[in-house]
């Protein structure tokens, strides 16, 4: 087995997980009072990722969540799910609160309701380092066979730079591993979580694109029902208390600061 395969934040689910002690998704009208279940997914490292070794759910958004629920006042409980079941779980009452690396961006705006930032980046590029072309701005994947995470809005992002195709995976571990394999010409998605990956998954053959320049930075926030105003005021309050803090120090222990 390649030491790329055996990378522990490998794993790929199209269902929600029952496992540990994440609750089974239920009607929002169900819960009881002053408890929330959160939707996040095990493949966000480093914001949301299952930790093999613990058998618990990790990461910068993990701790960010808990530290506001408590600052809040309120109980929560976990729901593991793909990334691009979120979204369709939090309107569907399954879930009440989404913690995982979603972007804020007006087309999402329309559907969910987004806290203040949390933090912000943008999209990153991960090649074979055999590659030794320049990828200096989205525009030079103009012909290239790209990967990216379903549910994003990175594979538009490449068609309109010219991709000659895009393929559409789980998660970015997944992208990684075709890429690896050769199946694909470049990785692009979320710089942090990129990033992280190649730098922990040994002998990988593979490139963060330092010199790439994303079109945008955007903010990561913490996510709610459409017009659920009173839990995102009562998160919100929480951010502005803890956002020079608490959630700093965060951000630093998982080198997001």
């Amino acid at each position: 087995m390649s030491a790329f395969a055996l990378s522990p934040v490998r794993i790929t689910r199209r269902a929600a997980i029952p496992l540990l002690s994440f609750a089974a998704a239920r009607p929002f009208a169900m819960a009881e009072a002053n408890t929330y279940v959160v939707g996040s997914t095990a493949t966000g490292v480093p914001f949301t990722f299952l930790d093999l070794a613990k058998k618990t759910l990790t990461g910068a958004m993990v701790e960010i969540t808990q530290a506001v629920a408590n600052d809040a006042g309120f109980s929560i409980q976990t729901q593991i799910m793909s990334f691009s079941a979120l979204i369709p779980s939090l309107t569907a009452k399954k879930i009440d609160i989404i913690s995982a690396a979603i972007l804020r961006t007006a087309a999402r705006e329309q559907v969910v309701d987004f806290s203040d930032p949390i933090f912000s980046y943008g999209p990153g590029i991960v090649i074979s380092d055999a590659d030794r072309q320049s990828y200096a701005s989205v525009a030079d994947l103009s012909g290239k066979n790209v990967g990216t995470q379903m549910g994003t809005r990175y594979g538009e992002q490449a068609q309109r730079a010219g991709a000659a195709a895009v393929r559409y995976y789980d998660s970015l571990p997944d992208a990684l591993h075709d890429l690896h394999a050769g199946r694909i010409d470049a990785a692009y998605g979320d710089a942090p979580i990129l990033s992280y990956h190649v730098a922990h998954i040994p002998n990988s053959h593979l490139r963060y694109v330092a010199e790439f320049h994303p079109p945008a930075l955007e903010d990561v926030c913490l996510i709610v029902r459409k017009g659920d105003t009173q839990l995102r005021n009562r998160i919100n309050a929480s951010i502005a208390r803890l956002k020079s803090t608490t959630i700093h120090s965060i951000l630093m222990k998982w080198n997001l600061a």
